[in-house]
């Protein structure tokens, strides 16, 4: 009985220091900047906001309010989804190595926004960009394909044919976002920026969006917990204990494509959040999917808000792209895990 106290307690704080290191590293994205603010400086801002009084001084309180504080939400938010992404696809196709880019939906995004950029589409009687549309619509599209191909070639939808089309149709993507680069030298600059990923410029709107969007798929997923638990231990003892083995694996499929969607079209391509983060958080709380997916926002949300804090900072005045960033530290961590964890298997 006391063990199981003691196990209770430990989860609690488990979640409340999560939670703590995700507050902390929000606080530290927006305070320090180009212009660093202090602690105070900021909870004063924040208070005044909030009680809807006048700002000591309007200048820090615009730079907190209307800059700062809606990308750090951003970058938070979008940290949480990649990452639960990756958690959930791991556990899916029961491969280490899988991420929310396997089945090429990051891809897709990438080419509807670079056509957007490269082509000038928008539609000014909505509040969202042509980029961020058609990366929406592309990243849907993708994976509609993505699963006919799979469906006339096998099926049952085997998870080895859906990472082989996954990286087939990634290849296919690139060469065509090669294609348009030609076309539209023009905009080489800001589409090669904008795949790299970068949250500059990011609203409260896309942050709803963000928010809204990890809500609905981030309880979707966590619901089917149990399922990707019974995936660990093969497709047909999960069909033995009663899952429904195809189901579950497209609506996985399809939320995690809805979700990657919304992040690419909003922040570009930023990569290895969803594959480094959930080996990292597994570590901590071990494979069970009912404590890593949550777990999982908590430590993307933390990993993506510090690279993008790295990138507003470590080249100032000049800013990097966010991508750049979780590529370099990302592989870095990758190598490590993966040293780490061959060593004890031994």
């Amino acid at each position: 009985m006391a063990d199981n106290r003691q196990h209770e307690n430990y989860g609690l704080w488990t979640w409340i220091g999560l939670a703590g290191l995700t507050l902390a590293a929000m606080l530290t994205a927006v305070c320090v900047g180009s212009v660093s603010i202090s602690l105070r400086e900021c909870l004063q801002v924040f208070r005044a906001a909030l009680t809807g009084a006048k700002a000591a001084d309007p200048g820090t309180a615009s730079i907190l309010l209307s800059v700062r504080l809606p990308r750090v939400l951003c970058v938070a938010l979008s940290g949480a989804a990649l990452s639960v992404c990756g958690a959930a696809m791991q556990g899916l196709l029961k491969n280490p190595l899988a991420d929310g880019s396997t089945l090429g939906i990051s891809s897709g995004a990438s080419l509807g926004a670079a056509l957007a950029i490269a082509f000038g589409f928008q539609l000014p009687q909505l509040p969202f960009s042509g980029s961020m549309i058609l990366a929406a619509l592309f990243a849907f599209g993708s994976l509609i394909l993505i699963l006919s191909l799979s469906y006339m070639l096998d099926s049952s939808f085997s998870t080895n044919t859906i990472i082989l089309l996954g990286i087939v149709y990634s290849m296919f993507v690139s060469s065509i976002l090669s294609l348009v680069v030609t076309f539209a030298p023009d905009k080489l600059k800001q589409i090669t920026f904008w795949t790299m990923g970068s949250l500059e410029g990011s609203s409260y709107q896309n942050a709803l969006v963000l928010l809204v969007m990890l809500a609905v798929c981030g309880t979707v997923l966590i619901r089917l917990a149990e399922e990707l638990n019974a995936f660990a231990i093969g497709e047909e003892n999960a069909m033995n204990v009663g899952v429904n083995v195809k189901r579950v694996r497209l609506v996985i499929l399809i939320t995690v494509s809805l979700l990657i969607g919304t992040c690419v079209s909003i922040g570009g391509t930023i990569g290895f959040v969803g594959l480094v983060t959930p080996h990292i958080i597994r570590l901590l709380t071990g494979p069970n999917h009912r404590r890593l997916l949550p777990a999982s926002m908590f430590g993307g949300a933390i990993f993506l808000t510090l690279a993008d804090l790295a990138a507003r900072t470590v080249a100032r005045p000049r800013e990097l792209p966010i991508g750049v960033v979780t590529s370099f530290v990302g592989a870095i961590l990758f190598v490590i895990i993966y040293y780490k964890v061959g060593r004890s298997a031994r």
